[in-house]
């Protein structure tokens, strides 16, 4: 073992600098969950706070706001897996059907552009379109209606998250299957439109059937990250009136860290959070595996 190390010692050594990265940035803050099991005290340190145990696990599952936040987390996350999840593979399917290149191009510069800004930028035009003030409301207000709050109205805010979410990443997330597209052998739709398939036929038969271990492995990953609704978006768009349909698992985690300190039950949080997302990732890795496709691992 040694003797190989030391034969492939110049490879180990341009690699060290990511070891080392992942090493001090990845692996050593695990220690920071010890906070979660901790009366933690900031003078004190880590090391020598005295441990309470799983009292802050108690704390947050006994608490009133946990189970909303919870439902909010997972009701989001699910319209996010649902609705947005088809609309990249849609959007790939009909990129690749069109033939004229400077087309396509153009489709795809102004599609991928959203996902490089940050939700603060994307988040302050979208605001400029349905905010009190947006266009949206002036044009209501110049054909004689009423303002219509999307910001601060409960019943439109999940649907305002889920449909600017899909705005911004769609574009992006189609890059893959787009990738996979250009992998499926040309003499498959040969042989299709020589037994008289349709458009529709060489999608449903030839297509999807040659993306589908990339659907499979994507919606693994998505699945995983069922608790994660997307903190910068809603962060972006939260305010007091939508926190009973808008308040998820991450802002909640921000204000009890950041705002009111509250250290241990903000982690305990977070490592709840953490293993329900290995849970998940496991499972449909092992549901992917049992259905004949492409697992992670």
């Amino acid at each position: 073992m040694s003797k190989r190390i030391w034969q492939s010692r110049y490879i180990y050594l341009l690699i060290l600098p990511t070891i080392v990265y992942f090493a001090i940035f990845t692996y050593t803050p695990f220690y920071g969950i010890t906070i979660a099991f901790k009366d933690f005290k900031i003078m004190s340190g880590i090391m020598h706070s005295p441990w309470v145990g799983f009292e802050h696990f108690r704390s947050m599952f006994d608490s009133e706001k946990f189970p909303e936040l919870l439902k909010n987390t997972i009701i989001i996350s699910l319209y996010r897996l649902v609705f947005g999840f088809p609309v990249p593979i849609l959007f790939a399917l009909l990129l690749n059907e069109v033939r004229h290149l400077w087309f396509k191009r153009i489709v795809q510069t102004v599609t991928y552009f959203p996902h490089f800004l940050s939700w603060v930028v994307f988040g302050g035009i979208i605001y400029n379109f349905i905010g009190p003030s947006g266009i949206i409301n002036l044009l209501l207000v110049n054909a004689g209606l009423d303002k219509f709050n999307f910001t601060t109205n409960a019943d439109v805010f999940r649907t305002v998250i889920v449909i600017t979410a899909i705005m911004k990443e769609f574009g992006w997330g189609a890059i893959i299957y787009l990738a996979a597209l250009s992998g499926i052998d040309a003499q498959l739709y040969e042989a299709a439109k020589i037994d008289g398939a349709g458009k529709m036929r060489q999608i449903w038969h030839v297509t999807l059937p040659g993306i589908r271990p990339i659907i499979a492995l994507l919606f693994c990953l998505q699945l995983a990250g069922i608790l994660d609704a997307g903190f910068d978006q809603i962060f972006i768009f939260l305010n007091p009136a939508v926190y009973d349909v808008g308040d998820i698992i991450d802002t909640y985690v921000y204000r009890l860290g950041l705002l009111q300190s509250q250290f241990e039950l903000a982690t305990a949080v977070g490592l709840f959070k953490g293993i329900i997302g290995v849970i998940l990732i496991v499972s449909a890795n092992n549901v992917i595996r049992r259905m004949g496709e492409k697992s992670l691992w």
